[in-house]
């Protein structure tokens, strides 16, 4: 009769305490921000020393973290050696504000009519309230930041609308275009590695009245002049997209030859159009890329430029 062969049992060992597993699961966090950090590098290598032009407006301005976390990403790249020059807009607390002293807000064409009165609450709201609160948050996370009205940069004239209802150009008052630039306070501003944050007013040519300007096109008036290496839109929506109703149509990349084609086709509507034919003249003009991103997305600013893929809508040219 043969012998049975008995495996030896294994001896009970001491457990493995919690923290060794806590240790590397803070470990690996740790690899993988190490990860996102070297996928920026490249970026960050190519943009060294370049301007950055940022638009920032819609609804993701009503909300007070998100404002907080697109500052803390300009003072990122100011840090990074990349120089962002800010453009805001600021509707909904203008409305606000006309609407508390009584005056009702009027549009024609997606243009704000502009009375004198309306005009003074336009101007005190943009270049008063929000820009400096701007620049004091910039300088809250230790970035550099100077205000500046727009009506000592942009020179403007002043534009009609065209009403649907009367087939007609209409007065849209004290709203206007700009026609030219002075960025002599922008680009000292940029030498001293500062961050220049610019309303969207003009002085009138001629009579120095200041004049409520569109600010998508008030950033790419701006951006044709300066020819910034990055053009960035942040709205209230993520992008083009195919479906306006379905996030996941998203239009990841559009050539600037494309436009006009995709906004006869009826893919582009309402106040994309205006900012889609803006972004085309400013990549004609000599910008190096425009990007269409939504504000609303913690973080959209550095996710759309230091990744790979991006969040947003990039407009390249032709």
């Amino acid at each position: 009769m043969g012998r049975i062969l008995r495996l030896p049992r294994w001896k009970k060992g001491p457990t493995l305490p919690a923290s060794i597993f806590s240790m590397a699961y803070d470990l690996q966090t740790q690899i993988e921000k190490a990860s996102v950090l070297l996928e920026a590098l490249p970026y960050l290598q190519q943009f060294r020393g370049e301007t950055f032009l940022i638009k920032v407006g819609g609804s993701a301005m009503d909300d007070r973290q998100l404002v907080k976390h697109l500052l803390r990403d300009v003072v990122f790249l100011e840090i990074a050696g990349i120089n962002p020059v800010l453009v805001h807009g600021g509707g909904k607390a203008i409305s606000a504000a006309m609407a508390e002293a009584g005056l009702e807000a009027s549009f024609v064409g997606g243009l704000r009519v502009t009375t004198d009165e309306a005009m003074d609450i336009v101007e005190q709201t943009l270049s008063g309230e929000i820009n400096p609160g701007l620049v004091s948050d910039i300088q809250a996370y230790g970035g550099e930041s100077v205000g500046l009205p727009g009506s000592e940069v942009f020179i403007g004239e002043r534009i009609t609308g065209w009403s649907e209802e009367t087939e007609s150009e209409v007065s849209l008052g004290r709203v206007g275009r700009v026609v030219d630039i002075d960025t002599t306070q922008i680009e000292a501003a940029i030498s001293k590695n500062v961050v220049p944050v610019v309303s969207p007013i003009a002085k009138e040519a001629g009579t120095g009245l200041a004049l409520n300007v569109n600010a998508d096109l008030a950033a790419s008036a701006l951006a044709a002049r300066l020819q910034p290496a990055k053009l960035v839109y942040l709205s209230d929506v993520l992008g083009v997209m195919q479906d306006p109703s379905d996030e996941s149509t998203l239009i990841h990349s559009i050539h600037a030859d494309q436009v006009e084609g995709m906004i006869d086709d009826g893919t582009l509507g309402g106040g994309m159009i205006p900012k889609l034919r803006s972004s085309v003249e400013a990549l004609n003009a000599g910008v190096g890329k425009v990007h269409l991103i939504d504000g609303r997305v913690s973080h959209s600013l550095l996710l759309e430029i230091f990744t790979e893929e991006g969040v947003g809508t990039e407009i390249v040219a032709g």
